[in-house]
């Protein structure tokens, strides 16, 4: 299992983070698409570490296309000399027609096609075919030397999809190299949909689990004594309420029998009770979703609950903890 962290998004912060996590032995770095742009931190990320991997988790795959994704893909692999994952998200329809004014249809076909469209155009600069991909969604008939910046001399970036419902999971299993698993999801969840699903997906492909990788960020609430502890069991608890009130995460409650939280969750967050949604996540779901406990046992919980389940697992802590304690975390789990 590797042992992944993150750099947030903010251009301003992402050097010290990204050289921090390369001394501190993380295999990989991932940027998010939240108040910045996910590819930008990655540049200067390439540029000052020299080991460590970097990828985006997420960029938001519709409101871009593949021609722009392609490009943005190719030319942060070669600037980090082959270390790029290019991790793609579908986001929500309100998000992408409302957010960033683009379509929205299909999702599940239509990123398989992406993903499919962003291959044949590396596939034409690779070894100089003719570009002709036409599908149902996108259209790629032209590509002139001028734009044509050739082969990349440290191969195509692998490609990871998020997903969480079994439809787009099967997908990543059919034309991605990773699944970017969901930080709202279980160990029962993983086991029972995600990795059948995916199966699924790989064996239309032809394809076998050794060909991908599942990555997850699983939600750790941790702290060095009891009250920091308790914070970070709060901020967690807030977490999985707010991706609880959401109905594309509907289906990892249902699973547990708990679809009427999220009836709750749902209906609070419409009233903006925050505090009112956290309050309703118990220890019993707490504990479902998050590896919980002082710093010294979460190497033990993660190895038990996720060792040979996932190949990368990255701590996923939406609160403050000094990066020592991680640094220890991370020894414990190696």
């Amino acid at each position: 299992m590797q042992i992944d962290g993150t750099v947030g998004s903010d251009p301003s912060e992402v050097v010290e983070a990204a050289t921090r996590a390369e001394a501190a032995g993380y295999d990989a770095i991932w940027s998010s698409e939240t108040a910045h742009d996910p590819f930008l931190p990655l540049a200067l990320a390439a540029e000052h570490t020299s080991r460590v991997g970097i990828g985006t988790a997420i960029a938001v795959a519709f409101a871009r296309n593949p021609m722009t994704l392609a490009m943005t893909a190719n030319d942060l692999q070669h600037l980090s000399q082959g270390r790029f994952m290019l991790g793609l998200g579908s986001q929500i329809k309100p998000h992408i027609e409302k957010r960033f004014s683009m379509p929205w249809s299909h999702p599940a076909p239509r990123m398989r096609e992406l993903i499919m469209a962003i291959r044949a155009i590396w596939t034409a600069w690779s070894d100089g075919s003719r570009l002709a991909f036409r599908g149902q969604f996108y259209r790629h008939t032209l590509m002139n030397p001028l734009f044509d910046p050739g082969p990349n001399p440290f191969g195509n970036p692998r490609i990871f999809l998020a997903a969480v419902g079994q439809v787009m999971t099967e997908v990543a299993g059919e034309v991605a190299d990773g699944l970017l698993a969901h930080g709202f999801t279980t160990e029962r969840y993983l086991k029972e949909v995600t990795i059948p699903a995916l199966e699924r997906g790989l064996a239309t492909a032809g394809r076998h689990r050794s060909d991908m990788e599942i990555s997850l960020p699983g939600l750790v609430a941790t702290g060095p004594d009891a009250t920091a502890l308790a914070v970070a069991c709060t901020a967690v608890r807030a977490q999985i309420a707010f991706y609880g009130s959401t109905p594309a995460y509907l289906p990892v409650l249902e699973l547990h029998g708990w679809g009427a939280l999220h009836t709750e969750l749902n209906r609070l967050s419409k009233q903006g009770d925050w505090n009112g949604m956290t309050e309703l996540i118990d220890d019993e779901v707490l504990h479902a979703f998050a590896v919980v406990g002082p710093p010294e046992e979460i190497a033990g919980v993660v190895r038990a609950r996720f060792d040979g389940v996932v190949d990368r697992f990255s701590p996923y802590a939406p609160y403050p903890m000094e990066p020592e304690e991680w640094i220890r975390i991370l020894s414990g789990i190696r």
